[in-house]
Order: structure tokens, then C-alpha cells, then sequence
């Protein structure tokens, strides 16, 4: 017998439902993203750190999605694995994996802030913190306070779905605001008033990490429909297993990219050494902070792709499991849709306007080098972001239907495959500029993939619904 209080899932309209969802979760990914890019602003435009504090900080970030990786892992897992239960009538598993999943992300970001202060000399190295001594400083600086944070991120990032899925998408985004809020506030006074330079602005960050946790575990104590029980936080290897296989998606599609700005980091370092500008030790920085704040913007499209597009989960999951394949059917094609229109916004931004964001991260104050290489790092590095908006949001669509399996392959594929195999092979021959060519080969080639599995999607889900029909006429 179904709840009353999750009914509505299948029986409001799509598109009522998608938006009611779905903005919440926008705007928490994207005051999520805002971390980090907020931080970068205010570095850029402080005189004293300038483009070494931004290719710090983009020396930095591929550590703090490894931690958003983990925590979405179990987050996006159990908001899955919440909502095929409860529309399988199934509360009880229910309140199993948000149990389990509570303990998990405490476990996770307890260990991970241990790795990250015990080995973070080679970590940071990795990531192209030896490009100078200036921006090892700044970032060695920067990572050690961050990494004190990263407890209070994982929770509060991790717990964000599973919020969601207990049906309470606007406390989970006021939760998110509420950090960035707070990190805005802090980041101008700690780096301007007190100039405490990155660790200002990472003090700034953590500070907003555990007011988000802290309202995270204000909430467990009153949660709706998926409230656990104390026998529900002792961990359960088939309630783990399922939960994880669910988020995997998520995970890899994070962990991947990781892998990939690792390449280009380290690509911009052997091949910005090569070149007859970027070699000289004044402008050694340039290219990383630039890609960095590349990168960055393509978050903020990436944060309402993806927030559109995991705000559905809780949708596809429940109709999933209630076998009403013609709105999920429905539902995919609003999304696509959307993806499609934000792909095309976000296309005109960076062909038409890259000096006007390349002035928002501190442009005025570095040489014309800086600016120059900006707008051909945002036209040619962005230049097929319609395709990836699409690509994402099949990601996690496929993994809302528990086809966690194409999901995993098609990730794992633009990432791995292409974002970090083109990363390495296009820069021989074309040093900097293969760097930039890296990213639009990988979306044109995953896109092609990607049309494959939307053909086949809707195909099987008009099979299941015929099927299912079939057999309820057989019954009668």
C-alpha cells in the first residue's frame, strides 16, 4: 500500500514535479560549486596573491571534487536506492540505506582529511603544485586548511540527496545557501581586512562546510519518511553494496574528472614550458590559473545540469519502481530538452563574452598575456558544451533507473578514455592549444555514444511499459 505522503510522485505531472524538485537542487549544487569559485574571485582580485593564488587554487580543486566524489557516491546512491524503495512500498530498506549512508559519509571524511594531511606534499605535487615556489607556498597553504574541512564537507555534501529524497528539496538547498552565505561574508574580510591570504580564504570555506553539516544532522533527528532507527546505522554489507552500486555513477563521473585535470595540469606544465611566453618565469602561472578559471565556469553549467537532472532522481526512481515507464519516458525528454537550451546559453557566453568573465577573476590586474590566453582557452575549451550538458544528464538519468552498468560505461568513457587519453596525446603535437582541443574531442565522441543509449533508453521503456500492460490485461 502506498503512503500518502509519497503518492504524488506518480501522479503530479512531470513537469510540475521536475520543476519542484529539481530548482532546489539546482540552486544548492550551484551555491556548492560557489565554494570554490567564490574563493578564486576574491584570490584574483587580491593584489598580493593574484594569478599564483589562482593556479593554487586550481592545483587545489581536483582534491575537493575528490572529496565531493565520495560524498556523492553514497549521497546520490542512497537517494536512488530511497526512492525505488518507497515506490516499491519498501519503507524499511529505506530507512536502512539513509542509516547506513549517515555512517558511511562520517567514516569517509574522517579518513580522507587524514590521507590528505598526511601525504599532502606528494598530493598537491601531483596536481601541479611544483609549477613554481610561489605557487607551492600558496598552495601547501591552501590544502592544509581545506583539508581540515573536508569532514563537514563530505557529510553535508553527502547528506544533501539523501534530504532530498526524504521529500524536503528546500531544506536541503537552505542548508547549502547558508555555507556559501557564509563564506561569502568571510572570504573579502579574512583576505582584505585581515589579509590572511589562502588561509583566509579556505577558513572562509570550512567555516560554511560545517554550518551545511550542522544543519544536516539537525535534520536526521527529524526526518519524514525515511527517519532511521538506531539498528539502522549498524552497517549492512547487501544495504552498503546496493547503495554504492547506485551511486557509482556519480562517483566515477567526479573521481574521472580528477583524473582528467591531473593530465592537463601536468600537460600545461611540461608544454607551458615550451612555449616561448608561458616559459618565462613571470607568466610560468598564466595557463593553469586560466584553465583553472575555465574550469570553473564550466561548473556552474555543470551544477545546474547536474542539479537538474539528480533532482529527478527521486522522480524516475519511485515511477521506476511503480512500473509507470510513460512518465519517465516523459521526463526524459524535458530533460534533454533543457540540457539541450542550457547547452546553447551557455555556448553564446563563452564565444561572444570571455573578456567579461576573464575581468570578473582579476584580468585588469596581469598582463595582456593573461587575458589573451583566457578567451581562446573559453572559445575553444568550451566550445561543444552543449554536448557535454547532454552527455551529464544521460549519466544520471540512466542511473536513476538503476542501469547503473550503461551509466558507469559512458562515464567512465568521457573521462578516462577520452577527457585524460586526449589530454595526454593531443598536447604533442599541438603543445598548449591540444590542452584546450581536449575537452570539445571528448564531448563530440562521448555525445555519439550517448545518442545510442537515448535511442535505446526509450526504446526499453516503451518495450517495459507494453510488456507491463500485457500482463495486466492477461490478469483480468
Amino acid at each position: 500500500m502506498e503512503a500518502k505522503s509519497d503518492i504524488f510522485l506518480k501522479t503530479e505531472p512531470v513537469g510540475r514535479l521536475m520543476k519542484r524538485y529539481a530548482v532546489p537542487c539546482v540552486i544548492s549544487l550551484l551555491v556548492g560549486a560557489l565554494y570554490n569559485i567564490v574563493d578564486q574571485i576574491f584570490i584574483a582580485n587580491a593584489d598580493y596573491l593574484g594569478s599564483f593564488g589562482n593556479a593554487a587554487n586550481t592545483v587545489v580543486f581536483p582534491l575537493t571534487v575528490i572529496a565531493l566524489a565520495l560524498a556523492v557516491m553514497v549521497g546520490d546512491g542512497c537517494c536512488a536506492f530511497v526512492s525505488i524503495s518507497l515506490g516499491k512500498s519498501d519503507p524499511d530498506s529505506a530507512r536502512k540505506s539513509a542509516g547506513n549512508s549517515v555512517v558511511m559519509l562520517a567514516a569517509i571524511g574522517i579518513l580522507l582529511s587524514a590521507v590528505y594531511l598526511i601525504f599532502s606534499h606528494p598530493i598537491i605535487t601531483l596536481f601541479g603544485a611544483s609549477l613554481n615556489e610561489q605557487t607551492y607556498a600558496q598552495s601547501s597553504e591552501y590544502f592544509f586548511w581545506i583539508s581540515l574541512g573536508i569532514p563537514f564537507y563530505v557529510f553535508g555534501q553527502g547528506m544533501n540527496p539523501i534530504i532530498r529524497a526524504d521529500g524536503s528539496p528546500k531544506f536541503a538547498m537552505a542548508s547549502t545557501l547558508l555555507g556559501a552565505l557564509l563564506n561569502i561574508i568571510l572570504d573579502p574580510i579574512f583576505i582584505f581586512a585581515f589579509r590572511w591570504g589562502m588561509a583566509g580564504a579556505a577558513a572562509a570555506t570550512v567555516i560554511g562546510q560545517i554550518a551545511t553539516a550542522a544543519l544536516a544532522v539537525v535534520y536526521i533527528a527529524k526526518m519524514k519518511l525515511i527517519k532511521p532507527h538506531r539498528a539502522d546505522l549498524l552497517l549492512s554489507l547487501k544495504i552498503v553494496r546496493k547503495t554504492l552500486s547506485l551511486g557509482i555513477t556519480s562517483f566515477l563521473s567526479q573521481i574521472s574528472l580528477v583524473a582528467a585535470m591531473a593530465a592537463i595540469n601536468n600537460m600545461i606544465c611540461v608544454y607551458g614550458a615550451e612555449d616561448p611566453i608561458f616559459s618565462q618565469q613571470e607568466y610560468s602561472q598564466i595557463p593553469m590559473a586560466v584553465v583553472g578559471i575555465v574550469m570553473k565556469f564550466f561548473q556552474i553549467v555543470i551544477s545546474i545540469v547536474v542539479g537538474m537532472a539528480a533532482g529527478c532522481i527521486p522522480i524516475v526512481g519511485y515511477n521506476i519502481g511503480a512500473g509507470e515507464n510513460k512518465r519517465v519516458r516523459r521526463l526524459f525528454t524535458l530533460l534533454l530538452a533543457a540540457q539541450a537550451v542550457l547547452g546553447a546559453v551557455a555556448l553564446i557566453v563563452v564565444e561572444f563574452f570571455p573578456v567579461q568573465l576573464i575581468n570578473i577573476f582579476g584580468a585588469a590586474n596581469e598582463s595582456a598575456y593573461y587575458t589573451d590566453f583566457a578567451v581562446k582557452a573559453f572559445r575553444v575549451y568550451l566550445s561543444m558544451i552543449i554536448f557535454a550538458c547532454i552527455n551529464k544528464a544521460c549519466f544520471i538519468f540512466l542511473q536513476a533507473m538503476g542501469k547503473a552498468a550503461a551509466s558507469t560505461m559512458l562515464s567512465m568513457v568521457r573521462e578516462i578514455v577520452f577527457g585524460v587519453g586526449f589530454a595526454l596525446i593531443l598536447p604533442l603535437k599541438w603543445g598548449l592549444d591540444g590542452v584546450l582541443y581536449s575537452m570539445p574531442v571528448s564531448d563530440i565522441l562521448t555525445f555519439a555514444i550517448a545518442v545510442f543509449l537515448i535511442i535505446r533508453t526509450y526504446r526499453s521503456l516503451r518495450e517495459d511499459g507494453l510488456c507491463a500492460k500485457d500482463t495486466a490485461l492477461a490478469h483480468r
